[in-house]
């Protein structure tokens, strides 16, 4: 018999060293970035933003991704759980599309709640392995602490 639900030791299986390797890196733009546009001098500062304003969408549609791919898995997918991971780098361009028409510190602001609504959406998931809602913690908090950093700097420097 063929169902959705993964099988109960499946779902409390820990995450394998390759999968928090591949997390880390994913990761590690973020804290650079933001140390760059937080400390760094100006020119290193202004592309420091863009590497992290680019990187956020870009993560941000890879998670969509991932959850587009979990639930198009299933015998039968939900379709609004569909179209909520579209949504994902939908805001994600948008917000990139928005820099320099609007002030860059609602930029940052807009990622961070882009990032933070995602998180909520993955933990109230049904059906998805145990190890999914750990990554993605892993992801925001990283993402939304750097990104906080910026939003702190873009503040100081009246960028916001």
């Amino acid at each position: 018999m063929v169902t959705d639900m993964p099988e109960p030791a499946a779902r409390y299986e820990s995450i394998p060293p390759a999968l928090w390797a591949i997390a880390l890196c994913a990761l590690a733009p973020f804290p650079i970035a933001a140390i760059a546009y937080g400390w760094g001098a100006a020119d290193i500062a202004r592309p420091a933003l863009t590497v992290i304003l680019t990187w956020s969408g870009i993560i941000l549609a890879f998670l969509g991704g991932v959850r587009w791919g979990m639930e198009s898995g299933r015998l039968k997918p939900r379709a609004e759980r569909l179209l909520i991971s579209v949504l994902s780098p939908v805001v994600a361009w948008t917000l990139l599309a928005a820099r320099h028409r609007i002030p860059d510190g609602w930029i940052i602001g807009g990622c961070i709640g882009a990032f933070l609504v995602q998180w909520l959406f993955d933990h109230q998931a049904p059906d998805v392995p145990a190890r999914y809602p750990r990554l993605s913690t892993a992801l925001t908090a990283g993402a939304c602490i750097s990104l906080a950093v910026c939003l702190d700097q873009a503040m100081k420097t009246g960028h916001v």
